[in-house]
């Protein structure tokens, strides 16, 4: 089982925020301020140049979901850390998103990089507290399972082009 964590700054509702349900159900630990996150931690985002792969499990202590706008989002902070990794290309499940491309709300993105890693049943635990959570694994069971199986990075964004 591998510890999560997330940096949320408040820009969504509390009553709708995935990570605020993981949070009251004790499944993450989340940080007000980016600076408190653990630069050990695997950071999931999306401006990443290496993608996750299951190369990047002994490496991995905790991972950090970016749950905020990445509009507002000062980008030169994450930069900054050494274990960031972006995920490949994926379907949305939840409501607002639901089949788009790279769309994935913070509990999808944790469960896409536990499943890469092998922790897929950890992964179908957090989704079991959202709805339509388990239907995001439904939709990319396929995907899910190629990334998981990969040797590294670069074999990961191969196989994504199988889906994309």
């Amino acid at each position: 089982m591998i510890p999560l964590l997330a940096y949320r700054d408040n820009t969504c509702d509390p009553k709708k925020c995935t990570m605020k349900k993981l949070e009251r159900a004790g499944m993450v630990k989340i940080f007000s301020r980016l600076t408190h996150v653990p630069r050990s931690s695997l950071i999931l985002d999306p401006t990443a140049e290496q993608a996750l792969s299951p190369a990047d499990k002994e490496r991995t202590r905790t991972i950090t979901a970016l749950d905020c706008s990445w509009a507002v989002l000062d980008t030169s902070i994450v930069r900054n850390w050494r274990f960031r990794r972006a995920l490949p290309f994926l379907l949305a499940a939840n409501p607002v998103n639901f089949g788009k491309p790279f769309k994935l709300t913070s509990i999808e993105a944790m469960a896409a990089g536990l499943c890469i890693l092998g922790e897929e049943e950890q992964a179908r635990e957090i989704l079991g507290k959202v709805s339509w959570g388990i239907r995001f694994i439904e939709l990319n069971q396929e995907p899910l399972d190629a990334y998981a199986q990969a040797i590294d990075s670069t074999d990961v964004i191969k196989i994504q082009g199988e889906f994309f």
